[in-house]
């Protein structure tokens, strides 16, 4: 089983130096960032499995990184680290979806265990997807291909592969273009025109025969984005 991965977003470079130290001995990978712009780019494209979240950052805000996070990955776990004792702050922090805070100064150990905790009752890793049944067929995706019950094959692209994979490790959600650019393309949405995605989704619609006026397989949610329709 691969580690599971914490983004470490901490300005204090002693401080952050220290968690992340504390988190590798004990057995988590880590990712780590001093700057709210680079934090965000991580925190949008990176796989993780949970955010340490300080507030008050250069460039970037704290609050600004956690709705971003809320808004395109809203199950991933984001624990807030403060200096600040306010209980206005941590309400804040609490309504805008963040799922636990720590208040500077705070033990190691009480650290790793409200991580653990978080993530005890966090939702679980996608489980990786090797294949997608469709009407008359199936999508091999570990050897790129469609294969029908008629006995032809159409090949599949890397990045169709990808965006299949994504839709069938997320059942029952609908994943927008966003997030789409996000964790297939790595490409920030606000720089990127978004049709490149309906797009890609109109050729691999086409791919699987999946006709786009009564998709059965890859379902558009009207003005939110994409959600397969398939069983993996």
């Amino acid at each position: 089983m691969s580690k599971r991965c914490i983004l470490v977003v901490e300005d204090d470079s002693a401080i952050r130096r220290g968690v992340v130290d504390a988190l590798t001995f004990a057995g988590y990978g880590t990712l780590q960032s001093g700057d709210g712009t680079e934090a965000e780019r991580l925190a949008m494209t990176a796989t993780l499995d949970l955010i340490l979240l300080d507030l008050v950052l250069p460039r970037q805000g704290g609050f600004e990184i956690l709705k971003a996070v809320r808004t395109t990955r809203p199950t991933l776990p984001v624990i807030i680290l403060t200096a600040r004792g306010d209980e206005s702050e941590r309400v804040t922090g609490l309504r805008l979806g963040a799922d636990d805070y720590v208040v500077k100064p705070f033990s190691i150990r009480e650290l790793l265990a409200r991580v653990e905790a978080v993530l005890r009752r966090s939702p679980e890793r996608p489980q990786p997807v090797g294949q997608v049944n469709i009407p008359g067929g199936t999508a091999d995706l570990a050897r790129c291909e469609v294969r029908f019950e008629d006995g032809t094959r159409c090949d599949l692209s890397e990045r169709e592969v990808e965006l299949l994979r994504y839709l069938a490790a997320n059942p029952d959600r609908t994943i927008s273009r966003d997030e789409i650019l996000q964790r297939i393309w790595r490409l920030d949405p606000r720089h990127v025109e978004t049709r490149t995605i309906d797009v890609h989704i109109a050729n691999l619609r086409s791919k699987l025969r999946d006709p786009g006026d009564q998709p059965r397989v890859i379902l558009t949610v009207r003005g939110k984005g994409y959600m397969l329709g398939q069983r993996p």
